[in-house]
């Protein structure tokens, strides 16, 4: 017997479509990475930069991608672009992720 609660999920399509949207948005090895760099946390795009290691311009689309599909928000602070994770219920998946995938304990912050 399939549990109700899979039923209401199932019943709720705009759920469905904002989990597949963030799903694809991070399905890249390179997004995966900078929202586990960020977590729980507001991070300059420099920050993110020398923590991935490859170019801005390149960093620059990927947060792009992850901003359009709603995954992350911005905050402009003089010259200084700081992104974090946009949704609860994405930052959750990405502290289960990294829990699972890299070992991370969860932060006080993130439980």
């Amino acid at each position: 017997m399939i549990n109700q609660d899979i039923f209401e999920l199932i019943d709720k399509h705009e759920h469905i479509e904002t989990a597949a949207r963030a799903l694809k948005a991070i399905a890249h090895p390179l997004r995966l990475k900078i929202l586990c760099i960020l977590g729980s946390e507001e991070v300059c795009v420099q920050d993110i930069v020398e923590a991935v290691g490859t170019s801005q311009s390149n960093i620059s689309q990927h947060l792009a991608i992850l901003r359009d599909k709603g995954v992350l928000q911005t905050r402009k602070d003089a010259n200084r672009v700081y992104y974090r994770v946009g949704d609860q219920r994405t930052l959750q998946l990405i502290v289960l992720m990294r829990e699972v995938f890299c070992g991370v304990a969860p932060t006080q912050s993130n439980k």
